[in-house]
């Protein structure tokens, strides 16, 4: 993995995609920092289709968190009287 700086991968666009087709991701700094990653479309697809999961698989995975519902008590609501002047 091969670090940029935003300016030389601005000027040198071409060949930050070919070596992150040839050499894998490559980063792009900006004041030293990483910032961004340039990679090649099917090492992304990859990366998103192993992350990907359905709703089943979330749910009866025995690693997913409980999420356990807070049901408050039944029949506690005070309603409001119907006024005589409401015409049905």
């Amino acid at each position: 993995m091969n670090l940029w700086p935003v300016q030389e991968a601005k000027s040198r666009f071409s060949e930050l995609i070919d070596q992150s087709l040839t050499e894998g991701a490559q980063v792009i700094t900006r004041h030293g920092l990483a910032t961004a990653v340039v990679l090649s479309y099917t090492q992304w697809l990859a990366m998103s289709a192993k992350n990907k999961r359905d709703l089943k698989s979330v749910l009866l995975d025995p690693t997913t968190p409980s999420m356990e519902l807070v049901i408050p008590p039944r029949g506690n609501m005070k309603s409001r009287p119907i006024s005589a002047d409401i015409a049905f």
